[in-house]
């Protein structure tokens, strides 16, 4: 015998029950999201609603993009989240979730459902089917997402009359996945859930709660910590090389530098984690990647330290964070090395390594001075700008700033020649973010759209440096409106050769990604910034030093030769590098070269 909620379990708990949409904006607040990105469409339109008295609701140019500032949003904070409408919403996510997938971002991609009441043989509009199938598939983007090794799951209405829905309690769960274990999720909301009554929810205190609920069950830190202990006072010249999975844990990276300063340890990072540390800092070496490397720190990692504590690497290494595979990278290879690699949840135990470190009897270590180059005299203002002295003009004009840039480059010769750049301090705690090469191009903009509202909400002035090319600024140019509506804070410095030029091949048309009658000047004015010509170093400074002091959009434009003389030292050697895996006879013979030794080089 069917009956109501009120009836089954009384008036007074009837009307505690909160509708879902309004424990979903309850929920999203107590993971700190305060803000979500996405496109608006029909079968969303109920969560906006019920969304927008808890966060902000922001629009994106396109799904893809609010994707990407939704990862963008996830290197800043507990969660980043995305939401668009059912399948031609969520599916073109496809690419920011990869990316967010392999990053080990906690990103919620969020879509808009038929409602469950609307489920029956008919095809519903943006369900996939053609008109010649016999069955109507409503789970494809679900599968998409799971194809991908994601969490994805629809929520669930009531099943009886009597009960209220479980959606709030599967989505707390989905919530705190993505959060625990730094992964993301998809969830299809049915629209029709959005006004019913849901159970209530009993949320712990405060976030910090969740990770508590699953302790350290390891045991031996302390013979670990003893090891190392050891191991450091027998060094002349230690190493501590952090890896990019200390990126997301800001308290465990901050416990580590805090104890090579207390200990004079030199540290350096990986390519990967570029821009979770202060170079500036005297104990800091930069970031390395092996032959292709550009830093001061480079002679003391390969030929001077004698033994490396290896803290927070990946797991399963990275080609492009490991030289390549080409057998240069020092740290890789070193004989007297202690590794770390973080397996618990949050790196529990490098953690409780480190506590221990903390109070263990250390011999003094020496002094340690690594001079830094004077890029200042190599770098006249008259020389002609391209990629190869692109990153020194860059930290030659930063010097003289404010506050220091947050460096965004795009995927293509602009994030190669950028690990050469000086990252600083920053008000958000990181000052690079990128996407390194998992993706796709066309993300520097939506990246820059979620740090632009991060340092918006610390009421911080420190300005934005994007760095693209001219194909993957083509792809994206459409976020400017974005940026706009902001009133963010960034310039785009817009290298120009109208070529895609890292890993050309040949001549095929799919090469020519711009038309040489395309001003990009004239662009940026209609979206009320300001377009500038710079094809000196010297005028690079001034532009550069001119936007930071206005504020606002930039754009600067460098007309960029692609001639060998003009590439930085690392893309010369990542397209010598492509060459030799297509079999490049030339480059076969140049890359054993850089290698240094012919029969090992691979």
């Amino acid at each position: 015998m069917a009956t109501s909620i009120e009836k089954n379990f009384g008036d007074e708990y009837f009307r505690q029950l909160p509708q879902f949409g309004d424990s979903l904006g309850e929920l999203l607040t107590f993971f700190g999201v305060k803000r979500t990105y996405g496109v608006g469409g029909d079968f969303v339109a109920n969560l906006i609603n019920a969304l927008a008295p808890h966060i902000d609701v922001l629009p994106s140019s396109n799904e893809m993009h609010a994707g990407f500032s939704a990862c963008a949003q996830a290197e800043l904070n507990p969660l980043g989240v995305c939401m668009t409408t059912y399948t031609v919403g969520s599916l073109p996510c496809i690419s920011a979730a990869a990316l967010a997938r392999t990053e080990g971002l906690p990103v919620v991609f969020i879509s808009g459902a038929p409602g469950e009441n609307e489920v029956n043989s008919h095809a519903l509009h943006h369900s996939v089917h053609p008109h010649t199938a016999w069955n109507t598939d409503l789970d494809a983007a679900l599968n998409a997402f799971r194809a991908l090794g994601i969490r994805a799951e629809r929520l669930q209405g009531r099943r009886h009359s009597g009960q209220p829905n479980i959606a709030a309690e599967q989505c707390l769960q989905l919530l705190t996945y993505a959060y625990l274990n730094r992964q993301p999720v998809f969830i299809e909301i049915p629209r029709d859930l959005i006004f019913q009554p849901t159970q209530s929810l009993c949320l712990p205190d405060h976030l910090t709660q969740l990770a508590k609920v699953q302790q350290l069950n390891l045991s031996g830190a302390e013979l670990i910590a003893k090891e190392i202990e050891t191991k450091l006072n027998k060094a002349d010249f230690p190493l501590v090389f952090l890896g990019e999975k200390l990126r997301l844990n800001t308290d465990l990276l901050a416990k580590i530098i805090t104890f090579c300063r207390k200990q004079g340890l030199p540290y350096a990072t990986s390519w990967f984690g570029k821009g979770m540390l202060d170079e500036s800092d005297p104990l800091c070496l930069g970031s390395y990647n092996g032959v292709f490397s550009e830093l001061d720190g480079q002679v003391y990692i390969e030929s001077v330290a004698d033994y490396v504590l290896e803290l927070g690497t990946a797991i399963s290494p990275s080609d492009t964070n490991n030289a390549f595979g080409s057998q240069t990278h020092a740290v890789d290879s070193h004989p007297n090395k202690t590794m770390l690699k973080g397996t618990s949840r949050w790196e529990q135990d490098i953690s409780v390594v480190m506590d221990r470190l903390q109070s263990s009897r250390l011999a003094p270590n020496k002094p340690f001075c690594e001079p830094k180059a004077d890029v200042e005299s190599s770098n006249p203002k008259s020389e002609m700008l391209g990629y190869h002295n692109l990153a020194s003009t860059i930290n030659l004009a930063q010097r003289e700033l404010a506050k220091p840039y947050i460096f965004v480059p795009e995927v293509g010769s602009a994030l190669f020649a950028s690990f050469e750049l000086d990252t600083l301090g920053s008000d958000i705690g990181r000052s690079y973010l990128a996407n390194p090469w998992y993706a796709a191009m066309g993300t520097s903009l939506p990246y820059a759209r979620a740090i632009a509202d991060q340092l918006a909400e610390t009421d911080s002035s420190q300005p934005i440096l994007v760095l693209t090319g001219d194909g993957g600024f083509n792809f994206q140019a459409n976020e400017l409106i974005s940026l706009q509506k902001q009133g963010a804070n960034v310039t785009i410095i817009y290298m120009r050769n109208n070529i895609f030029h890292l890993g050309k091949a040949g001549d095929a048309p799919v090469y020519a990604c711009n038309h040489q009658e395309f001003d990009p000047r004239l662009l940026i004015k209609a979206y009320a910034g300001h377009g500038h010509l710079c094809e000196t170093t010297g005028q690079l400074m001034d532009s550069l030093a001119q936007s930071a002091a206005r504020g606002g959009l930039h754009l600067i434009e460098v007309p960029t030769s692609i001639d060998t003389e003009y590439q930085s030292e690392i893309t010369k050697k990542l397209n010598t590098y492509i060459g030799f895996r297509n079999g490049v006879a030339e480059a076969i013979s140049a890359w054993n070269n850089l290698c240094g030794h012919r029969e090992s080089c691979h």
